[in-house]
């Protein structure tokens, strides 16, 4: 055979591969934000859904290499805070840490709505399920639920309960429900705030996130009744449900999750994604949101879409079995 066709047979071989090596899709790169992310909280400085935000914040920071900002908009039921990341550029520099309070439980709470829980959102991922318990001043003469539980029956109104979301709101109307009692609500724009009233004993119990009350619990300033899932916590083993200690079938559990507005670019969307989940799986960072009573996990998107609106329905029907109107 002649040089001359096989270099002509090399040259066609070559450039076959060029080809197909052309063809294929170019590995799309990493999104990475331009300048400051933002990160919107719906509740105030030392509420579990702060906690576990910075905790994000820390670990994206050197991933993006821009500063990743907690901004707290507490207030509404959560919904300064969903209003203003709807209402926010969809590029990926402001997004919402939300939680069962303005993704589920407001439309069933509030009258009006100032955003589309569905519709003016991109769900980016969940985030992970709170532990919540039922709490008491430790000076409290009321050293279990049937204790709370028979004081409130004997006295109509005279025991009340503090709330600083929508899962507290939820539970106390639920505990009350069931039991048949009447109790007072006390609400706050906040949690910590909240805590504090009740550890000062000027409110007689709260339904509060571990996340945020834990401190107190440690330090003996609250004693805990029971955990308001109706499985025991994997994170709390030691601590009785309320099922176990007077209401049968109680189960009530709260979630975070992480959003953006609607419209945010599919690239955008998927590496955000991608970087929250590499930073929050991580052993070390789920040993660490445990330590503060965080159940972590992560989620596609889809998977986090399609489980919001599941929780609209289930939060809507918890509320009217508790007799809970919308204000």
């Amino acid at each position: 055979m002649s040089p001359a066709p096989a270099r002509r047979r090399a040259l066609l071989a070559a450039s076959a591969a060029l080809a197909v090596a052309g063809s294929r899709p170019a590995r799309a790169q990493p999104w990475r934000p331009a300048h400051a992310v933002t990160i919107l909280v719906p509740f105030g400085a030392g509420s579990g859904t702060d906690a576990i935000t910075r905790i994000l914040a820390q670990r994206l920071e050197p991933v993006w290499g821009q500063p990743v900002v907690v901004e707290n908009r507490a207030g509404a039921n959560g919904m300064l805070a969903a209003v203003a990341c709807a209402r926010s550029a969809p590029d990926g520099h402001t997004l919402l840490m939300t939680t069962n309070t303005p993704h589920a439980a407001n439309p069933a709470l509030m009258k009006r709505l100032d955003y589309d829980p569905i519709g003016d959102f991109t769900a980016i991922s969940r985030t992970g399920n709170y532990n919540f318990w039922l709490v008491v001043p430790e000076a409290s003469p009321h050293r279990s639920l049937a204790a709370l539980l028979a004081a409130a029956k004997a006295r109509p109104g005279a025991i009340s309960y503090a709330t600083g979301n929508a899962t507290g709101i939820v539970a106390s109307g639920a505990i009350a429900a069931q039991a048949g009692v009447e109790m007072t609500h006390v609400p706050y724009r906040s949690t910590p705030p909240a805590i504090t009233d009740v550890v000062a004993g000027r409110v007689d119990c709260m339904v509060v996130d571990v996340s945020s009350s834990l401190g107190q619990v440690k330090a003996g300033a609250l004693r805990v009744l029971g955990v308001t899932t109706k499985a025991r916590s994997r994170l709390l083993p030691d601590i009785p449900t309320l099922d176990e200690t007077g209401l049968p079938g109680f189960d009530v559990a709260a979630w975070a999750g992480l959003l953006g507005p609607a419209r945010l670019p599919p690239a955008v969307l998927a590496s955000i994604n991608a970087d929250l989940r590499a930073v929050w799986d991580r052993p070390e960072t789920v040993q660490r949101l445990g330590e503060i009573g965080f159940d972590a996990m992560s989620s596609t998107p889809a998977e986090f879409a399609g489980f919001i609106r599941d929780e609209i329905a289930k939060w809507g029907a918890m509320a009217r079995a508790a007799g809970i109107e919308p204000e």
